[in-house]
């Protein structure tokens, strides 16, 4: 903007920087959408510890999946996750009444049951209309401690303190519902959150699983709560292998810029995998985002005096993805001898060479027993990495550096919405995005000995037209040459036949 000169002298005008900063985003954010044995059911909730889990969510339940494959993925090296609590059959959520004033807890179960709701009458109010409300919780000395506490609450919905108002999505324990606009405040008392009963958990094999899962379009239920989530990266529903539903997981992730880690089907034997892939709902389109691993993985069960059992890869290869992502780049394959299945002993199915190549042409990764390197993740194909198929998207690194690059870029570029759209934008645009490409390839993530061979951006008017303009739309094009994995290392011997004399 013009400075108005009112005086001789000098004057100091800060100029803006022409380069605008485009971030790139986080890599390995999962969601692990199933059933737990406590915490919200009506949200997905971020966790960044097994710690933080245990506190939300109940801990370790050998009889859920979800909460296996949470342990793991933490344990090789994942770092943020949402978790989806699906609810289970027979789940009763507890409650507390105090006249026209019902109180409930936030989810289903018996989670509940050690906190009190403690309503009290504050002394000089009009009417006895004001009133408290604390919720205690008893410890196991006997005590109790007041978790939350809400002052001054009224019955009304005109008033600003409704209680439903300022409890309900406010308190992590309780929410209100006013049986009565017209009462007055409830009773002086405590009483203890109770009724809750904890159901059985659902089966990921059972058919009410996948209606429980909402899909393909309930905003508020199951999987439709990620669409609240900022960001996340990684899809597990672990132990879950029914082949429709998890076509329309892929679509799901298709349109969130996701990928889906998929758990291998016990229905299917081993020879079935190697014969026919895949089944063919899982190989569509979207199967670009999404991967399925093979076999399950042998390891302790810490509930169980260590003794091992079987569990599903999903949550052990999450946290390799972020391991990898973390150390390397998510360009990096998320396979290979650092790959390695932190805890695990061994896969379910010891797989020899010849069993892994005809797995890996069907494009099911597998798990391996690689002797010096202990258990390892040996396949980085996606759905669509068939030898026969010839798709752009063969290998996971590939698909998912460019899953982070349109990502990073559609949040970066927001700021071009509603400028002039003109060469002085444009040329802008090219700075911007070039400046985050020459990023990436300075970090390693593309082929080319140069930037000009790794990567071009393209912004004026060879991509934008007057009639383009006219309706208000830039056309921004961007390439890049994506590195691939090594799958086979070649390794050529020539006898020296000794120098020829002259």
């Amino acid at each position: 903007m013009p400075m108005e000169n009112e005086y001789p002298g000098v004057y100091i005008q800060e100029i803006p920087p022409g380069v605008r900063t485009i971030t790139g985003v986080p890599t390995s954010v999962a969601a692990f959408v199933g059933c737990t044995a406590r915490g919200p059911t009506n949200k997905a909730g971020l966790v960044t510890s097994w710690l933080d889990y245990e506190r939300t969510y109940g801990g370790w339940n050998g009889d859920s999946e979800l909460s296996c494959a949470v342990y793991h993925f933490f344990r090789s090296g994942g770092q943020q996750a949402y978790v989806v609590r699906l609810a289970a059959d027979g789940d009763v959520t507890a409650s507390a009444t105090f006249g026209d004033l019902v109180f409930t807890a936030t989810a289903p179960g018996t989670w509940s049951h050690p906190y009190q709701v403690q309503v009290k009458q504050r002394q000089g109010s009009i009417g006895n209309v004001e009133f408290d409300v604390n919720i205690r919780q008893r410890l196991q000395d006997g005590s109790s401690a007041t978790a939350e506490s809400f002052q001054a609450l009224s019955m009304s919905p005109d008033d600003a303190r409704f209680v439903e108002s300022v409890l309900n999505g406010t308190s992590s324990i309780v929410s209100a519902h006013v049986l009565n606009a017209s009462a007055t405040a409830p009773p002086d008392g405590m009483q203890n959150l109770a009724g809750g009963a904890d159901g059985q958990p659902l089966n990921a094999t059972d058919p009410s699983f996948a209606v429980a899962l909402g899909l393909p379009g309930d905003r508020n239920l199951g999987v439709g709560l990620l669409r609240e989530v900022d960001i996340f990266n990684l899809l597990c529903v672990p132990g879950f292998t029914d082949a429709t539903t998890l076509a329309l997981l892929q679509e799901f992730c298709l349109r969130h810029r996701a990928f889906l880690i998929i758990d291998p089907d016990p229905a299917r034997s081993f020879d079935d995998l190697i014969a026919q892939g895949p089944e063919g709902t899982l190989t569509g389109d979207p199967s670009r985002n999404s991967a399925v691993y093979f076999p399950r993985v042998r390891a302790a069960d810490p509930s169980d005096a260590g003794l091992f059992r079987e569990f599903n890869p999903s949550g052990f290869v999450a946290g390799i993805y972020a391991r990898t992502d973390s150390t390397r780049g998510v360009w990096k394959a998320p396979a290979g001898i650092d790959a390695s299945v932190t805890g695990a002993t061994g896969p379910a199915v010891k797989l020899d060479d010849a069993q892994n190549g005809k797995l890996n042409v069907r494009a099911v990764n597998c798990i391996r027993d690689i002797d010096p390197y202990g258990v390892v993740v040996w396949g980085a194909r996606t759905l669509q990495g068939t030898d026969e198929g010839g798709s752009q998207w063969k290998y996971i690194p590939v698909r998912r550096t460019a899953l982070f690059i349109e990502e990073s870029l559609f949040r970066g570029l927001k700021w071009v919405v509603f400028e002039p759209n003109d060469e002085a934008l444009w040329a802008q645009i090219r700075l911007n995005v070039g400046a985050f490409m020459h990023g990436l390839f300075r970090q390693g993530a593309f082929q080319g000995a140069t930037s000009r061979e790794a990567f071009f951006v393209k912004c004026g008017q060879e991509t934008t037209t007057q009639d383009d303009i006219d309706i208000g739309v830039v056309n921004i094009v961007v390439g890049f040459a994506l590195l691939k994995p090594d799958e086979f290392v070649v390794i050529k011997l020539q006898q020296n036949a000794g120098q020829i004399p002259t």
